[in-house]
């Protein structure tokens, strides 16, 4: 069960504004969802996000927007985004099965479209270390609860090798001197 570049989109769940002041670990996570959709965007994988009613919860946080490159923005009032009918009908469209999801809350947003896309028979991967709640018990506990039910626990790395999937082509070279090379000192932190 490997990801594929051509059969993977990155969806991520509610990184806005008016959560992050308290979300443990919530710049962390974003930082790592800002690297990997580097990566994405340098691939051509859709790099899809969610604002859970962004009137009152804000857009997603301008330090993710920054450096994200191309990317789709859905709007929200399901918890999860599987629910929502636009993007159900867009994500069936797009023709790829496979969902490597992070965001916040990891608990109650990113959990419920989890489940809502296994559900849906979608594979979902579940990016460790870009995903957070205010606790994060409550992160950890997610995880395991959307890996028993079929999603598979990711490292930001992981799903990039995987994408790439040879070293001797000239996209790799690229990725590597522009993202892997740059991140091989920096240590990561796994919720």
């Amino acid at each position: 069960m490997r990801l594929d570049q051509t059969q993977t989109v990155l969806l991520m769940i509610d990184f806005q504004a008016g959560l992050l002041p308290v979300i443990e670990g919530g710049e962390a996570a974003i930082k790592e969802a800002g690297w990997l959709a580097g990566i994405a965007n340098t691939l051509q994988v859709p790099v899809w996000l969610t604002e859970q009613y962004p009137e009152r919860l804000g857009g997603t946080a301008p330090t993710l927007l920054a450096g994200l490159g191309e990317h789709e923005v859905w709007q929200k009032l399901h918890f999860s985004a599987a629910e929502e009918p636009a993007f159900k009908q867009a994500l069936a469209a797009l023709g790829r099965q496979q969902v490597v999801i992070c965001g916040t809350e990891a608990h109650i947003c990113v959990l419920q479209s989890a489940l809502g896309l296994l559900e849906a028979g979608y594979d979902v991967f579940w990016l460790s270390e870009a995903t957070a709640s205010r606790r994060p018990e409550e992160a950890r506990l997610a995880r395991e609860r959307a890996c028993a039910n079929g999603a598979v626990a990711v490292t930001a790395d992981m799903v990039a090798y995987e994408w790439l999937y040879r070293c001797d082509t000239a996209t790799f070279k690229d990725v590597h001197r522009r993202f892997l090379k740059p991140r091989a000192a920096q240590k990561v932190r796994f919720f």
